[in-house]
Parts: C-alpha cells; structure tokens; sequence
C-alpha cells in the first residue's frame, strides 16, 4: 500500500509539473541598462533574477512558490511567441532616458497582444508616474482594452519619514484576501470605459489598479510596477503588508489563467 501510495504521489507531482503555467516577464520595451561597477554596459530594473532592490526577484519567487513557471521575452511579442505563455507581464516601458533607442509599443504589438488575450491570455500591464514610464504609447495598448494611464502622481511620498502617504487599505478586498494595507508610491490613476472596471482605488477615489475582460482573457492595470524587491522585501513599517498583496496578486493572476 505504502509503495502505491508513493507511485500515485510521484505521478501526481509530474502532471503538475506539467501542467506549470508560464509567467513570461517583458524584457522588449522595458530594457534599461546602466554601467556596473567594471564599466560595462549591463541590463538591470525589474528582472527576474535581479536581486538588487530595483529588481523582481521576490515577486518572481512568489509565482514559482505557486507553481507556475518563469520566463522572459526580449523579442516584440506576437501571439505566436506568447502561445505558451500564461501570463504575460510588461512593466514601465522605457523613455530615451532610460534607453539610447527604446522600443515603442506599436499598432502591430497592440493587434498581436490584444489577439493573445481574445484566445485566453492574461496581460498585466505595470505603469509609474508619468516622469519614469513611456504612457503615450503604452496607452494606446491600454486603450484597447477600455484603459487609459493618467498624467499625473497620486500618492507622492517625499521620503521615508512619510510611508503613510503611500499607504492604501484593501480590507475587504476581494483580490487582495489576506492584505489589508499596502504601499504603492507615486502611481498614476487609470480612467475607464467600456466593460474595464475598477479593482482598487487609493483614499482619494482614483483608481489604481483595474482590470477588463477581452474575449477568453483578462487584462489587469496597475498605476506603478511596485512589487519590485525595495518594497517586498522587509524594509516598510510595521503594518503595511506589500509581501502578503504579492501573494493575493499572483494567485489571483494564476486562477485567471487556469486553462491557458
């Protein structure tokens, strides 16, 4: 009995395996570098494997835990390269000040993205405050879907003196199931239309994060890329809970994507 029940569990953890849903991360329109300490040019801001505060590897580590699987695309994507994809993640398009010649969305990459969707595909689209991301083409994307990134700065914190500034309840949440308080700092709103809805707004009624059904898929907007390592990591004050919102974050996310 003891063996049968070892073969059964062996074969159990190989269809999960195989069955791992893929998080791909977009590496095409968001592709800073900087110089490290040798000098050379090198790639860094929201990686996976980047373990600096500037990178995702916590946020990466969370979809793993859950079972899925990582990957990145440092091609323009099109429904083809996304067919094994689950998830598809595009964070804070560049603007030549974070890159010599950035890749700007296209009319092209909105019809390959958006027929990706239709089919069943789950797209997060993560913002920043209008002075550190590329909006006027990534709204035309945002558009598509009923969304539309706004020019402006909600909750601004001045510095670490001010976390409470940033702070936005999500109690009663129904995305957010174990959080009740998170930081998100200089983020801008997102106006709807159409069938997109609001999932969170800040004290200030604006909505922060939204999300819209498209064809088999849905889309989900989020005003700032802040699940990055600086605030999941430990560093906020007591009280805020960045690490349990990741976690309610990307279950949810993966339950949206269950059959893809």
């Amino acid at each position: 009995m003891k063996l049968k029940l070892t073969i059964i569990t062996l074969l159990m953890g190989a269809g999960a395996a195989a069955s791992a849903q893929t998080v791909t991360l977009d590496y095409y329109f968001n592709h800073e570098v900087h110089k490290n300490k040798a000098g050379q040019q090198e790639r860094f801001h929201y990686l996976w494997d980047e373990k600096q505060n500037s990178g995702f590897s916590i946020f990466g580590a969370t979809f793993t835990t859950a079972g899925a699987k990582l990957d990145s695309l440092d091609q323009a994507p099109t429904a083809e390269n996304l067919k094994n994809t689950a998830i598809y993640i595009i964070v804070d398009p560049d603007t030549k000040k974070e890159s010599p010649n950035p890749n700007y969305i296209q009319p092209k990459d909105v019809e390959e993205i958006s027929k990706w969707v239709k089919k069943g595909g789950v797209l997060l689209m993560m913002a920043n405050d209008s002075a550190n991301v590329e909006l006027p083409h990534f709204n035309t994307l945002a558009a598509k879907f009923g969304m539309h990134f706004n020019d402006d700065l909600q909750n601004h914190v001045i510095d670490d003196a001010h976390f409470e500034d940033g702070a936005v309840k999500t109690t009663g949440n129904p995305v957010f199931e174990t959080a009740n308080k998170i930081f998100m700092k200089d983020v801008c709103s997102i106006d709807l239309t159409g069938a997109a809805k609001s999932v969170l707004k800040n004290s200030n009624g604006a909505t922060i994060i939204a999300s819209a059904k498209y064809g088999k898929g849905t889309v989900v907007a989020v005003g700032d890329p802040w699940l990055y390592n600086e605030y999941v990591n430990g560093r906020l004050p007591a009280g805020f809970e960045n690490d349990k919102a990741a976690n309610d974050l990307v279950h949810w996310l993966l339950q949206l994507a269950i059959g893809k």
